[in-house]
């Protein structure tokens, strides 16, 4: 089977496409012919030796995790009925083993792709829809509350954007250029340029003045600083992410005057994961949740997708593609 692997930390050079032998699913477990694969930020901090500790890893391994595909083994133990099935999946062991055309998975972590629902679509809901739906149920949003989404029009943000929208929320999403622009005012946001140098003072003239309600932040570092002086006495701050490169530091003044939950929500989302796959593939299902596919490359050129995500040239969900 073809992988893509990482020997060393680095660059996104250090991604190579190999040939390994293709895994027979032991008892309990089945194999994916595995037709897309998830790529996103955590790959890339995770590639240059900057990941969280929660998703620690050591070369050589396989990055990504989330796939879709179809079944075309099953181990002992395993329903048959799975066989041939289009289902979304992630790779078995927790962080790893996605950038693959065969994958090893079990079947709680395993879902049957709707009908109607293009795979490609289903698997962009994998990781980052569930996350959406975490989110907000960690830090609601209520009905005219005013939110600000960054980064606002990738494949997590843009998730977040329609169902704050779908609670009533005013968003504004924080972009770079005016093709995220477009994107995000088709999402029903009020995008703001955060690369301008009075990005702040452009988010409070949306607002007439008036200070944010709630913050999620996926970029961290300055940008999540800035944030901060955004939210009114009483505000939310989430912080799920550092595309940045480092997580927002909060300080006791903040944390006196907000409400505030950082990147260790994520590793309490886990437990409860299944059912929030299941309840946005419903939603994507019935076209009341609109994943936003960005581009996609060929598998053997997960590079290439490595150095657009970090040189921000990309949207919505990236995806390498097997033929």
């Amino acid at each position: 089977m073809q992988v893509i692997r990482v020997s060393r930390f680095g660059g996104p050079e250090v991604l190579e496409p190999i040939q390994l032998p293709t895994p027979e699913p032991a008892e309990g477990e089945l194999r994916i012919a595995v037709t897309a694969a998830g790529v996103g930020w955590l790959d890339a901090l995770i590639r240059r030796g900057d990941g969280p500790d929660v998703f620690e890893v050591e070369p050589p391994y396989v990055p990504g995790g989330a796939v879709a595909g179809a079944v075309e083994a099953v181990g002992a133990g395993v329903d048959e009925t799975w066989l041939g099935k289009p289902v979304i999946s992630s790779a078995k062991g927790g962080y790893g083993g996605g950038y693959a055309d065969k994958v090893i998975a079990l079947p709680d972590s395993t879902f049957p792709i709707p009908a109607g629902l293009d795979s490609q679509h289903a698997l962009a809901l994998l990781d980052d829809g569930s996350t959406a739906l975490a989110l907000l149920e960690k830090t609601p949003v209520l009905a005219g509350e005013r939110i600000l989404v960054a980064p606002g029009v990738g494949g997590l943000g843009s998730l977040l954007v329609q169902l704050a929208r779908a609670a009533g929320a005013t968003v504004i999403a924080a972009v770079r250029g005016g093709e995220k622009a477009a994107i995000a005012r088709k999402l029903g946001a009020e995008p703001v340029d955060y690369s301008g140098a009075d990005w702040t003072g452009a988010v409070l003239e949306l607002t007439g003045g008036e200070r944010l309600d709630v913050v999620f932040d996926g970029v961290g570092g300055e940008l999540g600083a800035a944030s901060l002086a955004l939210l009114g006495n009483g505000g939310r701050f989430s912080g799920y992410g550092m595309s940045s490169g480092a997580e927002t530091v909060i300080g006791d003044a903040d944390r006196a005057r907000l409400t505030i939950v950082d990147m260790a929500q994520l590793a309490g989302f886990w437990p409860d994961a299944p059912r929030r796959v299941r309840e946005v593939l419903r939603l994507a299902a019935d076209g009341s949740l609109a994943p936003v596919i960005g581009r996609t490359y060929p598998l053997a050129e997960a590079s290439a997708a490595h150095s657009d995500i970090e040189g921000r040239r990309y949207t919505g969900k990236t995806l390498l593609v097997v033929p």
